[in-house]
């Protein structure tokens, strides 16, 4: 594949961190039926990261196989607050697309931050990735899964208390390890 050293990180960081941790308790279901797609975003502006992004909006409408769709973007935005900023144009897209209430885009970045954390804060980790990704999600499909879990509200706040028990040191131990054996 052409882009095989790039998915295969983060296919690592989503069984190992986001399945493996369980820090979506949603994912599992959805990794194991084979329905989420990971893509890359040969863009190098913001301007053809949207013509990516519209594209991949486009195909989940079309394709009710894919559940859901992990775009990941290794060539522009590696400034977390660069691609923070990006998210408003994102949220502008599914507007201009009439998808917003259908998709929602959920974000992760090497550099994720959280408003009133430390760049070195635990709990960043929950957020934290390979690569800048944007992850598009049925609303649909995340209504079904909320309703079914037992304390939705909860997870943030069990989430924060997993990544401050390992600690930011081990944390940053096992992204890095998605990259071995690439």
């Amino acid at each position: 594949m052409k882009h095989e050293h790039i998915i295969k990180p983060v296919k690592k960081w989503v069984e190992t961190l986001v399945v493996g941790l369980n820090l979506c308790p949603f994912a599992k279901r959805e990794v194991l039926a084979g329905k989420v797609r990971f893509t890359v975003s040969e863009g190098e502006t913001e301007e053809q990261l949207l013509t990516d992004l519209q594209a991949e909006l486009e195909l989940l409408e079309y394709d009710p196989g894919i559940e859901t769709t992990l775009l990941i973007v290794p060539g522009v935005l590696q400034d977390f607050y660069d691609f923070n900023q990006f998210l408003d144009y994102v949220d502008g897209l599914l507007v201009a697309l009439n998808l917003a209430g259908i998709y929602q885009v959920a974000s992760f970045h090497p550099d994720y931050q959280f408003g009133g954390t430390e760049p070195d804060d635990a709990e960043n980790y929950t957020n934290r990735s390979p690569y800048p990704i944007l992850h598009l999600i049925r609303e649909e499909s995340m209504e079904k899964a909320v309703a079914s879990h037992p304390d939705p509200a909860g997870i943030p706040e069990r989430n924060i208390a997993l990544m401050d028990s390992r600690g930011a040191e081990k944390m940053q131990v096992l992204l890095r390890a998605c990259f071995q054996d690439n």
